[in-house]
């Protein structure tokens, strides 16, 4: 857990950060009410801090050509450490799985794919199940359409670091 405490403009420009990623700098001040040098300090103190880890364009997709999203929840053959840290050191090789989060509940992850077409999905799940990645079973929830991809309301979870 991050110790670092922050105030409401560090609140603030973690939230406009998250949004505007290219807001520029004396823009960005006027924004959260300080002069460019305190709120470039700020920033720095936050990145140094760990809590901006990177800085990153959003990509219209469907504007690159064809492709399918999908979410798949994975359940393992065994829950021995092992087999999780086996899973995902496999997952963390594979490109087109742009996500993977450990999940409470009846599976153990959910994962984000983008692939071509629903073929080479395919084929990725089978090149998974023939890993040594100990996969038992998987369901996979292609994405018709997008309705909202918006990343946290950063004001709303109060931020305070104690």
């Amino acid at each position: 857990m991050n110790q670092t405490r922050l105030d409401e403009r560090d609140i603030a420009i973690l939230a406009l950060l998250s949004r505007e990623g290219r807001i520029a700098k004396t823009e960005l001040a006027a924004r959260v009410n300080l002069s460019p040098t305190p709120c470039w300090e700020r920033m720095k103190r936050l990145e140094q801090a760990g809590l901006i880890r990177g800085y990153r364009a959003q990509i219209d997709l469907a504007a690159l050509g064809p492709h399918v999203q999908v979410f798949v929840t994975v359940e393992l053959e065994n829950h021995k450490a092992e087999s999780f840290q086996i899973f995902e050191r496999v997952v963390a090789r594979m490109d087109q799985i742009t996500g993977c989060w450990a999940i409470g509940g009846g599976y153990d992850y959910l994962m984000q794919v983008v692939a071509r077409d629903v073929a080479d999905f395919q084929d990725l799940m089978d090149g998974l199940l023939e890993s040594r990645a100990g996969v038992r079973r998987y369901f996979s929830y292609i994405v018709t359409k997008p309705v909202k991809d918006l990343p946290p309301a950063i004001a709303l979870l109060g931020g305070q670091g104690d």
